[in-house]
């Protein structure tokens, strides 16, 4: 991957030059981000960096790393779509709703984040995100053994992860296991269906909020997700046939170097 410029602090630019200048990145990203995606999740990683090293400014990187990888996560909730249910008697419409609400909340707050400030929340929020990658399952199942909420909660919770979800997403999936899981749901495999749903509300709402705001670098961006595409195809094919826990190290290693390399542009170019 090309050296990350500079942090920058403009709005959002018009995406002047060609995305044939970063083609090969480009394709590369979104490709590597949508098999991820398919495989153990974290594609955010690798789609975010690759468009701030393709010259476009943190937030609208961010906003058009979502739409690019917005399309598998669709394909994956309808992959789904038999198995989608009630979470621990609470409605998918209501849970739908409430994170639909919180992801136009996140959305809107970061097109309201300077880029400047932006750059220097990136790096924590890979680190937030790297972690729960890391240890949300065994901090879930830690959790599960200690500590129970009710429907009420858990649906004002839920709406603090649609926040998250619509301002920057990563690892959003396992934090709503987790939560589930304290309703007392002991088959986690039975919510994945609705996990996936709720993920691909939290990004529907940020995606059409980030078009019309026209936060999106379309070029670049299309390119990404045309990729994207192809990977999560071949990912899924691959997930059937690789060992999960190199699957599951090799995301790892991704996740990290990239926080590595964040935290280390965060330092070098702006003040302490």
């Amino acid at each position: 991957m090309p050296p990350l410029p500079e942090p920058r602090s403009g709005r959002y630019s018009a995406d002047y030059n060609s995305p044939m200048d970063h083609l090969p990145l480009l394709l590369f990203a979104g490709f590597a981000a949508g098999a991820m995606n398919a495989l153990a999740g974290g594609g955010s990683f690798v789609s975010l960096p690759a468009l701030i090293a393709a010259g476009v400014p943190s937030v609208q990187a961010n906003a058009s790393s979502t739409v690019a990888l917005y399309p598998g996560g669709l394909a994956g909730t309808w992959a789904y779509r038999d198995g989608l249910e009630p979470v621990a008697g609470v409605s998918l419409k209501l849970l739908g709703l409430v994170t639909g609400l919180g992801g136009l909340t996140g959305a809107l707050l970061l097109l309201l984040t300077p880029s400047s400030t932006f750059d220097l929340v990136i790096p924590w929020l890979l680190l937030f995100a790297t972690l729960l990658l890391a240890f949300g399952r065994q901090a879930g199942a830690v959790l599960r053994q200690r500590l129970s909420i009710g429907p009420g909660t858990m649906v004002a919770i839920q709406f603090l992860l649609g926040v998250y979800g619509g301002y920057f997403g990563g690892a959003v999936g396992i934090m709503m296991l987790s939560i589930w899981g304290l309703l007392g749901t002991s088959d986690l495999k039975r919510l994945h269906p609705a996990r996936t749903l709720m993920v691909s509300a939290t990004n529907t709402v940020a995606v059409l909020l980030f078009a019309l705001a026209g936060a999106v670098a379309w070029p670049k961006t299309l390119v990404m997700l045309a990729a994207g595409i192809i990977g999560g195809y071949t990912g899924g094919h691959l997930g059937r046939r690789l060992d999960a826990r190199w699957v599951r190290a090799g995301t790892l290693a991704c996740t990290v170097s990239i926080t590595v390399i964040f935290f280390y542009r965060a330092l070098m170019h702006q003040p302490l």
